[in-house]
């Protein structure tokens, strides 16, 4: 047996290798005996497996909800000339401003401003408003015609 004198065979013992701490405890246990750590995250991240985005992307663009219908150009320029050719209660020629229009209606002017710009959603309580104090149909057929009251003849 030519065995070198400082070779040392060990019977009955495994190699250790690094162990992976699955709690807390053990992972303080590590730390106060002076064992060497590292500590890494491992995962998938933010990445789902399986998923096609394409498909997702495609889905989302077919059921898009169409944006709610605006007033039309015709309406928001009958508004516009009924308060140019308002007159007063004796008769005389008084035009109308937005902010005047909207103080009698009890609203924003912001709100006849974006009817005039036919930026606004249809509310058929507020244009109501707006044909009592214009005396100007401003809903259904006929826009702009001057308001009839009483009897059709």
């Amino acid at each position: 047996m030519d065995r070198h004198p400082y070779h040392l065979t060990v019977i009955g013992q495994r190699a250790r290798g690094p162990t992976v701490a699955k709690d807390g405890a053990a992972l303080n246990a590590a730390r106060r005996s002076g064992a060497a750590i590292d500590t890494d995250k491992k995962g998938t991240g933010n990445k789902i497996a399986g998923v096609d985005h394409a498909k997702i992307a495609k889905l989302d663009r077919d059921n898009e909800v169409a944006p709610p219908a605006t007033v039309s150009m015709e309406l928001g320029k009958a508004i516009q000339k009924a308060r140019q050719n308002f007159k007063d209660s004796t008769g005389a020629p008084k035009p109308m401003s937005q902010g005047d229009l909207a103080k009698a209606i009890n609203q924003k002017s912001t709100v006849i401003q974006d009817y005039e710009n036919m930026k606004a959603t249809p509310n058929p309580q507020i244009l109501g408003q707006m044909e009592r104090i214009l005396k100007v149909k401003l809903r259904g057929a006929g826009i702009g015609q001057p308001l009839t009251f009483g009897k059709k003849k």
